[in-house]
This record gives C-alpha cells, sequence and structure tokens, in this order.
C-alpha cells in the first residue's frame, strides 16, 4: 500500500507543474487577452488567434526590431507614412500567404519599451488603431513581438483578409472545381 506522504508529493509535484504551466503567458498571449476584454466591454466578440497572421507578425516584428521607438513610430505613425517593407513578399512567402488573401486585414506595429504590458494595451486601445479593433469586420487576431516592438494583425472572415495558407486556397479551389465538373457531368447523364 502506498504511503499518504507519496500520495501527497505527487498531488504537490502535479499542482506545481499546473501553477508553471498557468504563469508561462508571453507578451503576444496577454495583449491578446486584453484586447479580446477591450472588445468584451463593448459588446463585441473576441478575438480567435490566428496562426498565419501570427506568423507574419513575427515577420514584420523582427524587421522593426532594430529600429528606435520615437513620437512618429508605431501607434504614433501618421497614416501613409509608415515605413515600406521591399521584402514584404518574401515575408508573406514564409507565412505561405499572398496579397490576395490578406488585403483586407491590418497590420499594427507599436512600439513600447520593455513591452509594459499596460502600455502595449493602451498603445493600441488609446490610439488610432481603436476603430479598428472596434470594427465588427475583424475576427481573428495575430500578434509577434521582438525587442520594443510587437505587431497586431486583425483578420476578417472574408478570403480577402483571411490569411489562409495559399496553399490550403488551392486546395480548397481544385476541391471546388472538381465538385462543380462533377455536378455537370452528372446532370448531363441524367439529361441524356
Amino acid at each position: 500500500m502506498a504511503s499518504p506522504w507519496l500520495h501527497l508529493l505527487l498531488l504537490v509535484s502535479f499542482l506545481s507543474m499546473n501553477l508553471l504551466v498557468k504563469c508561462d503567458t508571453d507578451e503576444e498571449d496577454t495583449l491578446l487577452q486584453g484586447l479580446n476584454s477591450y472588445r468584451e466591454s463593448l459588446n463585441l466578440t473576441s478575438f480567435t488567434k490566428n496562426k498565419n497572421a501570427e506568423c507574419l507578425a513575427d515577420e514584420l516584428a523582427d524587421q522593426f526590431k532594430n529600429q528606435p521607438c520615437t513620437n512618429s513610430t508605431g501607434a504614433n505613425t501618421v497614416p501613409g507614412t509608415e515605413k515600406q517593407l521591399s521584402n514584404y513578399p518574401d515575408l508573406l512567402a514564409k507565412c505561405h500567404l499572398n496579397v490576395s488573401n490578406t488585403r483586407d486585414g491590418i497590420v499594427m506595429p507599436a512600439c513600447v519599451p520593455n513591452l509594459e504590458p499596460s502600455l502595449v494595451l493602451s498603445n493600441f486601445t488609446k490610439s488610432q488603431y481603436s476603430d479598428s479593433l472596434n470594427d465588427t469586420k475583424y475576427k481573428g487576431a495575430g500578434i509577434g513581438s521582438e525587442d520594443n516592438w510587437i505587431v497586431v494583425i486583425l483578420t476578417t472572415s472574408t478570403p480577402e483578409g483571411s490569411y489562409v495558407p495559399y496553399n490550403a486556397a488551392s486546395l480548397i479551389s481544385n476541391i471546388g472545381l472538381i465538385y462543380c465538373l462533377l455536378f455537370w457531368l452528372i446532370s448531363a447523364l441524367l439529361i441524356f
């Protein structure tokens, strides 16, 4: 028969592992939770995590990491004056995305020293980005960070903003084509 001490030891080790897992959150998860709480306070649906948008957000944050935080970067940027990335098509390709399935999404970079969680959240909820956060057309979010930079990408449920990898999109269209051809073939056989 097992000793009560063994049972206690197993229980304590299980609980401590469980606590360690719950404490293992990062800037991206903390921000997504904060953005979802913000949206829920406005009676909007929560964002779902979009791994493909997260991949691109990570790549973009990596591009921004050596750029210093100033009063004209990130959420403070005047729309239309953002730094253009000549390698943007390459970044999309790394994440198996293309322009046609990311067109309706929105990319929102922010630079916050040490990525202080409360400041990061307010950089999105109390800036020009809040209009996009309040927009019901956005259903998903991908978040990436590097050094002082954090990038949020909002996605839609439309094909032009879904951030579905292009391989999956072409597979779906090929399957659709096959069903269409089968429909026409069966229709033709039934007519004759």
